[in-house]
């Protein structure tokens, strides 16, 4: 199996999986720009040399735009291989070299957002808990922190206190989000303009920096949806399931 790393010099001319398309597009231009602000931060992004949702990417935890505190650990961003590629070996393969790479560099563990049960965008518990991670922390969302510890002295990793118990003070549906997904680029203001159509009270805050992430009110930082000050989803909305949603309240 082939991989390839992304780096500052090949990022303009390789795809990056989740969005496939041209770097003039919204998706691409946005989830480049967010990696360019990381890969001097230790940011990996391993891809298979074939076209197609098949990746792993991670970060030293210190370095993740997310609300944990998970000392000396490496924390996996995004872990998905999906349609042609699932059945061939390429996520045991994946995950082993991004074993082999964070032991090299001395890291104590991997750590992930995942769940007891599957939700969208977040890791499959039954394969994690397969390949030896087991949970570290909860919240209140039903979003848990797993990880994989290389050694018996590992310092346990764990969410900060925003994150275990989600809550803000605003009313109405407020998003927060980052660029780490492409498909922020396109959807939130396709969300915001249909809020607007329908006078439903929205607001979306776009998460620029990993200080920022590491004080978010919630265990996501990607995509999490609040509703009258309560955590309400890390799933992706379009204009349609946003409306759906709405309608259920």
């Amino acid at each position: 199996m082939e991989y390839i790393q992304i780096t500052k010099e090949n990022i303009e001319k390789e795809h990056i999986c989740c969005a496939i398309s041209n770097n003039k597009d919204i998706q691409v231009s946005s989830k480049k720009g967010w990696m360019m602000k990381c890969l001097d931060e230790g940011l990996v992004f391993l891809k298979s040399t074939e076209r197609g949702k098949c990746f792993i990417e991670y970060i030293p935890a210190e370095n993740a735009w997310v609300p944990i505190i998970a000392e000396n650990y490496m924390y996996i961003d995004c872990f998905w291989v999906s349609g042609s590629f699932k059945g061939h070996g390429y996520s045991n393969d994946l995950l082993s070299r991004c074993i082999e790479d964070s032991k090299a560099k001395g890291k104590s563990g991997l750590c992930i957002l995942s769940s007891a049960k599957k939700k969208p965008f977040l890791s499959d518990p039954k394969h994690l808990a397969y390949k030896g991670f087991q949970v570290a922390d909860v919240s209140d969302a039903g979003i848990n922190l797993l990880y994989l510890p290389f050694n018996k002295n590992a310092v346990i990793p764990r969410f900060t206190d925003a994150a275990r118990h989600p809550h803000i003070d605003e009313k109405g549906y407020v998003l927060y989000y980052t660029n780490q997904c492409p498909f922020n680029g396109k959807y939130v203001p396709l969300v915001e303009q249909t809020a607007v159509e329908n006078n439903i009270p929205f607001k979306a805050i776009r998460i620029e920096t990993k200080e920022q992430a590491q004080a978010a009110p919630g265990p996501c930082t990607t995509y999490a949806l609040f509703y009258d000050g309560e955590f309400l989803t890390n799933e992706q909305q379009n204009d349609k399931k946003f409306l759906k949603l709405v309608q259920r309240k």
